[in-house]
This record gives structure tokens, C-alpha cells and sequence, in this order.
């Protein structure tokens, strides 16, 4: 009697799929892959799984010719339409010489703070101010990824202050100290924290490459310091640093 071979090829239901299975023939504990068969159908719903996964951080919307597009992220937008048209020009009118502010905090620190400053978080919280000044860079780190400049202000040869560089920065200065971003107008505390990244990271975006030195030059600044005690050294999230004619 004749009869018809079976295909070995899989039905729609099947997919020869690799897994990793345990195998004891080899060093205890390892796993090694294994072609097993497994319903199609359940390989197509995890295929689908991870497509889902992959999107579910975006959201759709409808662009201006009707179709979807990808919703912008809105903290990208804040500091985009905000930075160089609010941020900056308020930073600059309301900057205090970093040489008046150091000579006030040496007299109290809360007295500079309510002459100078804004302080977030309550009474425990840092007074934020605006800043600006002159100054010739003494030492320069661009070694690290936190890369900084001290600066000496008032001519003596010593660091009185510290010029953050990035890519990485410390502190949220910038968002708090202009008045500019209001807490309640963000879903949460993650993202008040992401704005304050974007902003530090918009604000190095503008800052000399690293490629520029500084060491030994006369630059003029202007940024925002958080003072948490009259003795610390400033450390400054400038928005520009230009040299001095």
C-alpha cells in the first residue's frame, strides 16, 4: 500500500522557535537554546507584546493633515519655547555681581537671600540666586564629564567660585531660581525633575566646547547658584560664558 509521506514542514499553528532550556550535559546551571515547537498563535501574540511594549511610552495624535503622528515631549517644548525668550533674558536682568552677593552672604546669608534671592522648599531649603560677573578661569577640568572652571573674581590668585562645564551638572538653579516654572503645572515630582535636567542640559548645549580653553582668559558669565551655607563655594549653572575684551 503506498502512502503519502507526512510534510515536515509546520502547520500555521506551529513555529519551530529556539528557547533557552537547562541543560545538564553541560556545566550545572547553564542553559543552552533548544528548538522546540510552539503554537504559532502564542508566537504572534508575544511578537505583538513586545511591539506594544516598545510604543507604550509615546502617545498618537493627530498631526495637522489629519493622520497620526507621535505626540512631542512636553518637557522638550517648555524648555525649548522658554529658555532663550524667558529664562535667559530674566537671569540677566535680575543677576547680582557675584562679587556684591559674596560680600553680602559674608554678612548673613538670609539678609543676601531676601535682598537677592528666592528660597525653595521652605526654611530649610537653599536661597537660589541669579547671578553674573567677571573673572579670570585659574584651573580647568575637562577631563571628567563634570567638567568645571574655577574662577578667581576679585584678583587674588584663589578660586572664589566655580563655573559648571557638563555634559554633567549638579542642581536644579536654573529651573528655581527665575520664578519661570511653577510645580503645580507638572503632573508630579519626576517630571519638575526632568525639567530641571532639560534645562541644565540646554544651558551646556550653549556653553565653549570642550575643545575651548579657558585656563588662564578673563570671561564673563551669567547663571544661577544655589547657597545653602554662607561658608560653601559657589557653584555656578551658567547660561553664558563669553571672554572678556
Amino acid at each position: 500500500m503506498l502512502t503519502t509521506p507526512q510534510s515536515s514542514r509546520p502547520s500555521r499553528w506551529q513555529s519551530n522557535t529556539a528557547i533557552p532550556t537547562r541543560d545538564t550535559s553541560r556545566v550545572p546551571g547553564a542553559f543552552a537554546l533548544k528548538e522546540v515547537r510552539v503554537p504559532m498563535k502564542i508566537t504572534t501574540l508575544f511578537v505583538a507584546s513586545l511591539l506594544a511594549a516598545s510604543v507604550s511610552g509615546c502617545k498618537l495624535v493627530k498631526t495637522s493633515n489629519g493622520e497620526a503622528g507621535v505626540a512631542a515631549d512636553p518637557i522638550a517644548e517648555v524648555v525649548e519655547t522658554t529658555f532663550d525668550a524667558k529664562l535667559v533674558p530674566a537671569l540677566t536682568e535680575k543677576a547680582v555681581d557675584l562679587a556684591t552677593l559674596q560680600n553680602a552672604i559674608n554678612g548673613s546669608l538670609d539678609k543676601a537671600g531676601e535682598s537677592y534671592g528666592v528660597r525653595v522648599g521652605g526654611a530649610g531649603g537653599g536661597w537660589n540666586f541669579p547671578v553674573k560677573g567677571s573673572a579670570t578661569v585659574i584651573e580647568e577640568n575637562r577631563a571628567s564629564k563634570a567638567a568645571v572652571a574655577e574662577i578667581d573674581i576679585d584678583g587674588d590668585g584663589k578660586a572664589d567660585a566655580t563655573l559648571q562645564l557638563g555634559p554633567v551638572v549638579k542642581g536644579s538653579a536654573l529651573r528655581d531660581t527665575a520664578g519661570l516654572y511653577d510645580f503645580s503645572t507638572f503632573r508630579d515630582q519626576i517630571e519638575y525633575a526632568k525639567l530641571g535636567r532639560a534645562l541644565n542640559d540646554k544651558a551646556v548645549s550653549k556653553l565653549p566646547a570642550a575643545d575651548t580653553a579657558l585656563k588662564g582668559k578673563k570671561v564673563n558669565f551669567v547663571g544661577a547658584v544655589v547657597i545653602r551655607t554662607a561658608s560653601e563655594k559657589p557653584l555656578i549653572m551658567p547660561v553664558s560664558i563669553e571672554a572678556a575684551p
